[in-house]
């Protein structure tokens, strides 16, 4: 998910009471809940972000390591301050005490929480990191979710300017069970279409996604791996049922160029994150320029998520 949404689900959680657990409770739940986002630092780096991305500091040795870390800082700041307002003429300490177990528990609860919620997306994130590089997916919530922007951050709104716990009580569970029926309602479409395809085509397609859309959780895109193509369509829960397009996407993945392509520094990396790979070619001057996209953001984001290199014409 965004950092907004990450953001907001740390501060709903301090507002419904966690905050008054410690001092910095609020601040510590805000930050851990973004905290596997340190790995954004790479866009600083040549290292491309998407083979880098969710994935040492989304993976489980992150995720016992780096609520410790956080606790350690927000203590040793704690302290820090805790000396400062000792001293004469610096004002009174503050009225909660700093508690190191409850920092630690709401840092490990930011930290799980933020890798859940990037869990939800297509985009997916490697859980077992750096045990195993595999991907997972939830297919249930689109990266940017304003569903929860409402919910979380009116909630978050209402409680601190009635100064109670009760909205923002409200606003995460009505978040929780929001995410447990986008959930549960995602794995029950993907099975709907699977067996709208296995019927239509007398067999079970090789791979498929029925992932979210932006805004409208009541569609959702598919997209079936045929084997030499891609085929795309929409799932609409009202009234219930699948339309696959017409027109398909061919992988292009047979091509002789795309051999040499795979072992280019520019699209390797590319390739750890990809799960639906299309290529496609363009005569350049010299060779050819060979182009992997992924279906699942094929025309978005301006062509953030491809990669390409120049393959050179053979000559005897």
């Amino acid at each position: 998910m965004d950092n907004l949404c990450h953001t907001l689900v740390g501060a709903a959680l301090g507002e419904a009471g966690l905050k008054r657990r410690t001092r910095f409770g609020s601040a510590t739940l805000m930050i851990a809940s973004n905290l596997p986002d340190l790995d954004v630092l790479v866009m600083a780096t040549s290292v491309p972000a998407v083979a880098f991305r969710r994935g040492w500091t989304h993976g489980v040795l992150a995720q016992l390591l780096l609520p410790a870390a956080l606790t350690v800082v927000v203590a040793g700041i704690a302290r820090y301050r805790s000396r400062r307002s000792a001293q004469p003429g610096t004002g009174a300490a503050e009225a909660v005490p700093v508690n190191f177990g409850v920092l630690l528990i709401l840092s490990y609860t930011g930290m799980l929480l933020h890798v859940f919620l990037d869990f939800l997306n297509n985009y997916g994130v490697r859980l077992l990191m750096p045990l195993q590089r595999t991907w997972f997916y939830g297919d249930a919530l689109f990266i940017i979710d304003p569903w929860l922007w409402l919910a979380l951050g009116g909630g978050v709104w209402l409680a601190r300017r009635q100064r109670l716990p009760r909205p923002a009580i409200g606003a995460v569970v009505a978040a929780a069970l929001y995410i447990a029926v986008m959930l549960v309602g995602a794995r029950a479409a993907r099975g709907i279409v699977a067996e709208a395809w296995t019927a239509a085509n007398g067999a079970p397609p090789h791979a498929l996604m029925v992932g979210p859309l932006p805004v409208t959780p009541f569609r959702r895109a598919v997209i079936i791996d045929a084997g030499d193509r891609y085929v795309t369509g929409t799932f609409t829960w009202f009234p219930t049922g699948v339309q696959f397009d017409a027109q398909t996407v061919a992988k292009g993945d047979g091509d002789a160029r795309v051999a040499a392509a795979r072992q280019a520094p520019s699209v390797r990396p590319f390739l750890v994150w990809s799960r639906f790979p299309y290529w496609t070619f363009e005569p350049v001057e010299g060779g050819t320029r060979v182009s992997v996209g992924d279906m699942r953001f094929a025309g978005q984001f301006g062509g953030r998520f491809s990669a390409s290199t120049t393959v050179a014409t053979k000559t005897d």
